[in-house]
Formats: structure tokens, sequence, C-alpha cells
């Protein structure tokens, strides 16, 4: 009893992990299945073949005693003929073995056409299924991975749901934050660019108008204009900012 109980127990274990392979790759063992279907049909393509040659051998001696009995005929009526009727007996007696032979074979061919029209069906009807199967593997096949496709596809859309509560959102709260920075950098650097414009336009309408005090000076040394026309500023030789500031507002009055 004990040990009755063991066996079963190690049996379901061995059942559980037969399972296990069988629920792994499902294609996989129906292709296995079908392979070794196809290998059985061999074999019996092969016993065929051979039964074939059996009935073919029958046949031949079929049409052999068919052959020896009209040859029997022929001869028992030709001794017939002749009024030998002890000659024709011999005939006769060895004629009626022939038939005998004959009706036994003709039998056997009959019962071995039979046997090979029925296995002949079987087997172009398993190959039939067989072909069946193989297009219902390819099928589950195709479906199969579909399926599988189509799960991933879906498990896929659920984890591009973009929202902070994910990897992907928090990526890009990152990346957004970046853009933001950077695009702080570029306003920044614009707005400093424009630091010192004013100076650099000041500068250049003082330098206009020193280039113009410069003009008409040489104008008067030369006699083209005279100074009491002219208004010309105090000639220094050395002038600071503020002195060459007040000299431009002057000039501009």
């Amino acid at each position: 009893m004990i040990v009755q109980k063991f066996w079963s127990a190690f049996m379901a274990q061995i059942n559980k992990i037969a399972n296990v392979f069988w629920e792994a790759d499902p294609i996989a063992q129906m292709q296995y299945e079908y392979d070794r279907a196809v290998e059985e049909l061999k074999e019996g393509r092969t016993g065929l073949e051979q039964y074939r040659g059996l009935v073919e051998r029958v046949t031949r001696q079929v049409s052999a005693n068919n052959a020896h009995v009209k040859k029997l005929e022929a001869e028992t009526k030709a001794y017939l003929k002749a009024g030998d009727r002890e000659t024709a007996a011999k005939f006769a007696l060895e004629l009626q073995k022939a038939k005998t032979e004959q009706a036994a074979n003709e039998q056997q061919r009959q019962m071995h056409e039979t046997a090979y029209g029925n296995n002949l069906r079987k087997i172009q009807h398993a190959n039939s299924k067989l072909v069946e199967l193989k297009q219902k593997i390819q099928k589950y096949d195709a479906e199969l991975k579909m399926s599988s496709a189509e799960a991933e596809i879906a498990k896929l859309a659920q984890s591009f749901d973009l929202n902070l509560t994910t990897d992907f959102g928090q990526i890009e709260a990152v990346i957004q934050q970046k853009i933001d920075q950077n695009r702080g950098k570029v306003r920044v650097a614009a707005d400093l660019s424009e630091k010192g414009i004013a100076e650099i336009d000041a500068e250049e309408r003082m330098q206009s108008v020193l280039a113009e005090e410069a003009l008409t000076n040489f104008e008067v040394e030369l006699g083209l204009k005279s100074p009491e026309t002219t208004r010309i500023a105090p000639a220094t030789k050395d002038l600071g900012p503020a002195a060459t500031d007040k000299a431009v507002e002057k000039q501009t009055n």
C-alpha cells in the first residue's frame, strides 16, 4: 500500500514535469507529432509496397494456372478425339487438380487485392489528414505568434502612458527641464549682448562730432572758412572724458 502511494506520487510529479514541457511550446509538440505520423506513414507505405509485391506474385500464379488449365483442356480433348481414353483420363485428372489450384489461387488473389485496396485507402486517408494537420500547424503557429505580438503591443501601449508616475514620464520631465534650461541660457546670452550698446552709440556720436570739429578747423586753416563765421571749440591737447562729453554737448547745441 505504501509503495503504491509512493509510486503514485512519483508518477504525479513526472506527469507535472511532462505537462510543463508539453505546454512550453505546443507548436513544437504538434510538429513532433506530425513528424512522427509522417515516419509511420512512410513505414506503412513501405509495407504496402511489399504487400503489393505479394499480390503481384499471386496474380502471376493465377495467370500461370489459367494458362495451364487451358493447355490441359486442349490436350484432354485432343486425346479423346484420337480415341486414346487412357491418356485422356490422365490429362483429365491433371486438369481437375489444376482447376482446384486455380480456384484456390484466385481466391487468394481476390483476398489480397481487397486487403491491399483497403490498406491503400487507409494510407491515402492518413496522408490527407497529415496535409490537413500540416496546414493546421501553420495556422496555429501564425495565430499564436500574432496573438503573442498583440499581447506585447498591448503591454507596450500601457508602458507608453506618459505621465509623471511612470519611468517614461519622469524621463520626459527631465528632458523638458533640460530644454527649458538651454532656452534660458540662450535668453540670458541675448539679454547680455545688449549691455553696453548705449555706451557704444554715444562713443560713436562723440567720434563723429570730433571728426566734424577737426574738419572745420582744417577748413579755417586753409582759409575756406573764416573764424568769425565758424564756431570752433577751444582746442585742447588733452581732453578728459568729462571735457570731451561737454564739448560734444556744446557742439551739438
